[in-house]
């Protein structure tokens, strides 16, 4: 039986949703395919002229080019306060009716639709809208994304795939994300084996891709409650590295990675005077600084601020102390998103690159229009 739209789900969050979905859609398009999107039920919404929207959905509208419907794209929004105004009055909220109405209407204007899930299998049960519950109102099967791995993958998956069993939901198959390269033909081996026991296809092994990781400027601002008062046209620059003001070391220093220095205000000229003599010695003409955040209070100098100008570093101000702020971006949650093109297109090129794609596209029914 081949499947008339699908439903990509996955173990746990920030596994690889957005990123596979991005990459069946990218190929169904390139194929000619008249492909729809919908995100069922969001958490992360934007409001956009007065319309309220999972930020995801803004992905696939510029991917596909469609103007964004709320109650088509994105007809369930569970944001702060959503489930106890629920529970407090379920007869106020018509949610699967809302979801059933976007999948009947995106079928009869695509060939083909993709539903995004949301978080893990278990996310939206408080309103009766489980990954599973929702794929099955869309009637669509599922293709499952988990974390790279053998034993956890395998154990994670039994526990995640359950809820979609007792629905009797069908699997179309198993994508493994950010699996360690050195690693890959061993987990490949090993859990397609399982898997064939479990009868269940494994359809790519994708390997972990660090550039997906990493934050730009503008969502590391956001972090640390701060605010760009220097090239704030450079906002949308890749962190790759950090680095505290007292921990400068010349070996990171000649790797040139696109560096994120975060030091006392009051301790800024005295870093960048060391970051550039050192690089002078070293004949490095290139700054290995991204940006910098500069924490607390403090002045900086005439000649430190030539620096920043002279190598177009973005500055970001916080009333947060260096130890805050570290811990604020080491908790980042980096996703994929419209001001990082350059991550758009990595994610469909590991797609294409490491998933069987003829397999699914052998195992899905398009719709005659």
């Amino acid at each position: 039986m081949k499947a008339s739209s699908l439903y990509v789900a996955a173990t746990n969050q920030h596994v690889g949703k957005t990123t596979s979905t991005l990459g069946l859609v990218s190929v169904m398009k390139k194929k000619g395919i008249n492909i729809g999107y919908c995100k069922p039920v969001g958490q992360r919404f934007l409001d956009l002229k007065n319309i309220r929207v999972d930020k995801d959905t803004l992905l696939f509208a510029d991917l596909l080019g469609f103007e964004i419907r709320p109650d088509h794209h994105s007809p369930v929004i569970l944001g702060q306060g959503a489930t106890t105004a629920y529970l407090d009055d379920p007869g106020a909220y018509h949610f699967e009716e809302d979801i059933i109405n976007a999948a009947e209407y995106l079928k009869n204007q695509h060939e083909f639709v993709i539903f995004e899930g949301t978080g893990h299998p278990g996310v939206g049960s408080i309103v009766n809208l489980s990954n599973a519950d929702v794929a099955r109102l869309v009637d669509a099967a599922v293709i499952m994304i988990v974390e790279g791995g053998i034993g956890s993958t395998i154990d994670r998956l039994n526990v995640s795939l359950a809820m979609f069993r007792e629905q009797k939901i069908p699997v179309m198959g198993i994508i493994v994300n950010k699996v360690m390269p050195e690693k890959i033909d061993k987990v490949k081996y090993y859990v397609e084996k399982k898997l064939a026991e479990m009868n269940l296809p494994l359809l790519g092994v994708m390997p972990y891709d660090e550039t997906l990781a990493h934050p730009i400027i503008s969502t590391i601002c956001d972090a640390v409650n701060g605010s760009v008062i220097e090239n704030t046209e450079e906002i949308e620059r890749q962190v790759e590295d950090i680095m505290a003001g007292s921990l400068i070391d010349i070996n990171r220093i000649k790797a040139q990675k696109n560096i994120l220095l975060v030091v006392g205000a009051d301790r800024v000229n005295n870093a960048i005077h060391k970051i550039d003599l050192l690089s002078q010695v070293n004949d490095i003409e290139r700054s290995p600084l991204a940006g910098i955040v500069a924490t607390g209070e403090g002045d900086i100098n005439e000649q430190s601020m030539d620096y920043i100008k002279r190598h177009h570093l973005p500055l970001i101000r916080t009333h947060l102390d260096t130890y805050g702020s570290v811990i604020k971006i080491s908790k980042i949650e980096v996703k994929i998103n419209l001001n990082t093109p350059w991550k758009i297109e990595r994610a469909i090129t590991l797609i294409e690159d490491n998933v069987n794609l003829s397999r699914i596209l052998d195992s899905i029914q398009i719709r005659s229009m």
